[in-house]
């Protein structure tokens, strides 16, 4: 359909207003509301992944991309939750306990927002007592972590930790610049990957599973 397809290339040059325009255009056409969200929202959005981690757009197009999707996403949200459309799964994300860098996690968040989950973003300098609490309170899937220090690397392992004495069957993902798969072993955390498109799929992986 012509008006999904232009808010897919609308969205992936980040033209936030052209976005909400059309996809209000879609709505008052009567187009389903999940249909315009994965066909024109979330499609445009996965492209961009795509292109992310092929190195063919970098951080800059990836945020103002995320912003034209949150608008169009905005405008949905209430016909979502009539139709009774569920998201993907539920993840909490955040900055380990100790590090206050957030330009990684808030990549990955919108990279994960892409490709439909609901996210949970608990900000920097997160406890493990507080990932745990909140994945239980909210019933998350996954459990986010990231660092970018190897100072606060060893506080992954805390939050592994945590997980398995409080009993959840959430998966705990790691990332960030100094992390790797070795330690991601290491720790025993479910899942690493090195970059915020494959985060999204992993998590994605997760939540069907």
């Amino acid at each position: 359909m012509e008006l999904l397809k232009e808010i897919c290339e609308k969205l992936q040059k980040g033209k936030a207003k052209d976005v909400k325009v059309l996809v209000q255009q879609a709505i008052d056409e009567n187009i389903p509301a999940k249909t315009i969200l994965e066909e024109g929202l979330l499609s445009g959005m996965s492209i961009i992944g795509e292109k992310f981690k092929n190195n063919e757009v970098f951080v800059p197009e990836v945020l103002v991309a995320a912003r034209a999707m949150n608008v169009g996403a905005g405008l949905l949200k209430p016909l979502l939750a009539e139709a009774g459309v569920e998201a993907t799964g539920k993840v909490c994300i955040g900055t380990v306990e100790g590090d206050l860098h957030d330009i990684g996690k808030n990549l990955v968040k919108m990279m994960m927002e892409g490709k439909g989950l609901e996210v949970i973003d608990l900000g920097t300098n997160v406890s493990p007592a507080t990932y745990v609490q909140t994945a239980k309170e909210q019933g998350c899937q996954v459990i986010c972590c990231s660092a970018l220090l190897t100072t606060t690397m060893p506080v992954m392992k805390d939050v592994v930790q945590a997980v398995r004495e409080a009993g959840l069957d959430a998966k705990v993902m790691i990332g960030g610049a100094p992390v790797s798969q070795a330690f991601c072993d290491q720790i025993g955390a479910d899942g690493y990957t090195p970059d915020a498109a494959s985060a999204a799929d992993m998590a994605v992986q997760f939540c069907r599973a």
